[in-house]
């Protein structure tokens, strides 16, 4: 179910990144847009599942955005605001929104809201769990069901070691692990060994991302003086 897209409307460009870590973690398709003209654009292009859309935005705000997106599209529009009056909720839900979610938002109950439209517009609990199952990052994609790795159309071949790395910085992005991270959650607390086993099959996840056609080094990046993180 990775065709399930969700598109991110926001001119802050740190709240566009923590959504799109948020939904790609969960295993959502994500697309952006910096304002209300480039997400006209995008809709009038291409087909979401749900657009995220913030209301203060300069040139057209939200409930511009929304209205204009009602005249073409049916698309669920969740709107995410730092403004939390009864009055602009109201009048987001008039011109068509589907959902109103306040700034700061809770991960979960913004997961719950997107599932709760999915189910709503006739995405069952089964196909729910399979977009859970799909993890992306650029044209990666790791099904953790089937508990393969592509790349485009390049299948990974990866020992379990290697891929419960890809895993875990693909479910945690943005967060630098250490050395000691990663043997205690990937090889656990009561392995007896040093540091090279993680640089080692690093080294080897690297390779074979190169060799399916995207530069490992760009998919998990050193920190240096700290350990690892997803590019």
């Amino acid at each position: 179910m990775g065709d399930i897209r969700i598109l991110i409307v926001d001119d802050e460009a740190p709240m566009r990144e923590l959504l799109h870590m948020y939904l790609t973690s969960a295993g959502y398709r994500v697309e952006q847009a910096k304002n209300g003209l480039e997400a006209m654009k995008k809709i009038k292009e291409a087909s979401y599942s749900i657009v995220l859309l913030d209301i203060m935005m300069p040139v057209m705000d939200g409930f511009e955005v929304c209205a204009e997106i009602r005249k073409i599209s049916q698309v669920p529009v969740i709107m995410l605001t730092a403004r939390n009056q009864v009055i602009d909720k109201v009048a987001g839900l008039k011109i068509g929104a589907d959902d109103y979610i306040t700034k700061p938002f809770d991960q979960e109950e913004l997961l719950a809201r997107i599932e709760a439209i999915l189910r709503r517009n006739g995405l069952s609990n089964q196909e729910l769990t399979e977009v859970k199952d799909m993890l992306h990052y650029h044209d990666l994609v790791m099904n953790r069901a089937a508990h393969q790795v592509f790349h485009i159309e390049n299948e990974l071949s990866l020992t379990p070691k290697e891929y419960a790395i890809l895993e875990l910085f693909l479910l945690n992005r943005n967060r630098v692990f250490s050395r000691d991270d990663i043997l205690e959650l990937v090889w656990g607390y009561d392995y007896i060994g040093d540091y090279r086993s993680v640089d080692t099959h690093v080294k080897h996840l690297r390779d074979k991302l190169t060799d399916a056609g995207i530069a490992g080094q760009s998919v998990i990046k050193t920190v240096w003086g700290v350990g690892y993180k997803l590019g």
